[in-house]
């Protein structure tokens, strides 16, 4: 039997199980806040074109109003100014969109402490316990923060000092994007990087030093509990927009019962 016939017999006897890593997608997903003089993006929204009446007799269809970076979504090089020659989302090779993922857990430490970075010490410590990130795949970044994920202002938990949420330091950053066979990272909050991370050096470290270096973010991911520390294989899926920075994508990860 071929890899593929097997692959697909496994998913039909659920010996392979399917994973959906997405958050819904509506207009109560939260979005990125910045703070004035900044311009922010739109929440999602539906607009109805026709709904089996006049305007269509027979279909229901929309337009759809939403940001590159709402809701799960992938970010590409060119989002930020370090990427800036790389490539844009429609860009990003096939091959690329499938690959090996690990789980590093540190939904315990972010539950005391929401404003606890991930260090390189962390990431070795997960090393010596589960063996080394995988080449050409993700790190998958759990921090319990999904469970915020139905409440704006509780997921992106900002107060006058500005958000606070978990994230990674920056020579963990800037680490995992020059010394580590990663093809990018996933996390479960509003993006990439830490909620304070505006104050750090350099700013936005995981966008700077990942996009940076040709990799790539996922955010605002979910169920990261239902995957095991390594074995998944994880499918990316954007939308190939030409020129985008970004996309709201499926993510879907593979995982063997």
């Amino acid at each position: 039997m071929s890899l593929l016939a097997q692959l697909a017999t496994a998913l039909a006897d659920g010996s392979v199980e399917v994973v959906d890593l997405t958050a819904p997608l509506s207009e109560a997903t939260p979005i990125l806040q910045l703070p004035e003089p900044f311009a922010n993006t739109v929440n999602f929204s539906l607009r109805e074109i026709s709904r089996y009446d006049d305007r269509g007799p027979a279909w229901y269809w929309n337009d759809i109003v939403t940001g590159e970076h709402t809701g799960t979504h992938f970010d590409a090089p060119v989002h930020w100014i370090t990427g800036r020659d790389g490539q844009d989302v429609s860009q990003v090779e096939p091959r690329r969109l499938v690959a090996p993922a690990v789980v590093l857990d540190a939904a315990f430490q972010a539950a005391a402490d929401p404003d606890f970075l991930l260090t390189i010490e962390h990431v070795r410590e997960w090393e010596k316990n589960n063996g080394p990130l995988p080449d050409g795949g993700w790190l998958l970044y759990r921090t319990g923060w999904d469970a915020r994920s139905a409440d704006q202002d509780a997921f992106l938990n900002a107060d006058v000092t500005g958000p606070h949420t978990p994230g990674i330091e920056p020579e963990c950053a800037r680490w995992l994007a020059e010394e580590t066979p990663i093809i990018g990272i996933g996390v479960e909050t509003v993006g990439t990087d830490a909620g304070g991370a505006h104050g750090f050096d350099p700013p936005f470290p995981c966008h700077s030093y990942l996009l940076g270096a040709d990799k790539y973010g996922l955010t605002q991911l979910r169920n990261l509990d239902r995957l095991p520390p390594r074995g998944a294989v994880l499918i990316a899926s954007p939308l190939p927009i030409v020129g985008g920075s970004g996309s709201p994508a499926r993510v879907l990860a593979l995982v063997e019962n």
